[in-house]
């Protein structure tokens, strides 16, 4: 796979990155808990993913909302759900991007998401079997989610 640029050019020598290249999850549900996260403490943002895979706490479905049910807890809005799976591909990453923030000798406990972005990666092509030897084709689709952040004083 070549070399992909991150899309938000931001420069300085506070900030760390990290990336997740086709991770096979719903890009719809990507987007939504990118636009969550964004803007949060990475504690605070890795503590709410955390409840969601344990479906204590839903993500507000702001922008793919068709036939969402209401979730209680939600502050502003009223329809979520609980991607835990595409939760635990953010929480790797933020995993990752602390330490790239610990190489770089930034404090981790002010880390700051100041960029986050998910994009629908390339489809799979697969078949499902069906009954009687038939076969129906389907797209795997997977997703590519960048993150930045920078260190916050006090």
């Amino acid at each position: 796979m070549g070399r992909i640029e991150y899309s938000n050019k931001v420069e300085g020598d506070n900030l760390a990155r990290g990336r997740v290249n086709e991770a096979p999850i719903s890009p719809k549900h990507a987007i939504e808990i990118a636009r969550f996260v964004r803007g949060k403490s990475l504690a605070e943002a890795e503590a709410y993913l955390n409840d969601v895979v344990d479906l204590k706490k839903a993500i507000p479905f702001k922008k793919f909302n068709r036939n969402v049910a209401h979730k209680r807890g939600l502050v502003g809005w009223d329809g979520g759900r609980y991607p835990q799976k595409a939760s635990l591909v953010y929480l790797r990453l933020f995993n990752s991007v602390r330490k790239n923030a610990e190489y770089s000798g930034l404090d981790t406990e002010k880390l700051r998401i100041i960029h986050v972005s998910a994009n629908r990666g390339i489809r799979r092509r697969s078949f499902m079997p069906r009954a009687m030897g038939r076969a129906t084709p389907k797209d795997r689709q997977t997703v590519n989610i960048e993150m930045i952040v920078s260190e916050q004083e006090a």
